[in-house]
């Protein structure tokens, strides 16, 4: 489904509960927003349907698993065709290491968030991948050294 979804206020806090507790049950979020747990179901079923729920997972800990460094890498192309464009894409889906790539306006083409191990394998990562990935003309990192905000949930109060 295409173009934007409409909601209700009582869509939102649904939303915003099963973004916070996605493990809860139908019964526990019909509680959490005042509906029945029938017409909470259909409301879920619905926003599923329409892609608005895109999926479920688990929010893992990067250190807790020995993803210990975390990087963002900023790539500029040598040329901007649709190939180049295309081979570059299709080199990036292949790196498990790249949690996300971000097309960017301005001096950078793209923008790679990272995690690796430690600085050992974010050396492998970017000469052995990164730097041979066909037209990439340069490269340039910077290591997270503390994270204040992390993406937790979608702002939809915004959306009021």
């Amino acid at each position: 489904m295409t173009g934007v979804a409409q909601f209700d206020r009582t869509d939102l806090r649904l939303l915003a509960e099963i973004q916070q507790h996605g493990r809860a049950t139908n019964a526990e979020l019909a509680a959490r927003v005042n509906l029945s747990a029938s017409a909470c179901l259909r409301r879920v079923q619905r926003l599923e349907a329409e892609g608005v729920i895109a999926g479920y997972g688990a929010r893992l800990d990067p250190k807790r698993i020995g993803l210990g460094l975390q990087a963002f890498v900023r790539v500029q192309l040598e040329k901007h065709d649709q190939q180049a464009i295309a081979l570059f894409a299709d080199s990036v889906i292949e790196w498990d290491a790249v949690v996300a790539c971000h097309a960017l306006t301005g001096d950078m083409d793209y923008l790679l968030h990272v995690y690796v191990r430690d600085l050992e394998h974010f050396s492998s990562f970017l000469l052995d991948k990164l730097l041979n990935a066909a037209g990439v003309a340069d490269v340039n990192s910077s290591f997270v050294l503390r994270t204040v905000k992390d993406f937790q949930s979608l702002p939809l109060t915004q959306l009021e």
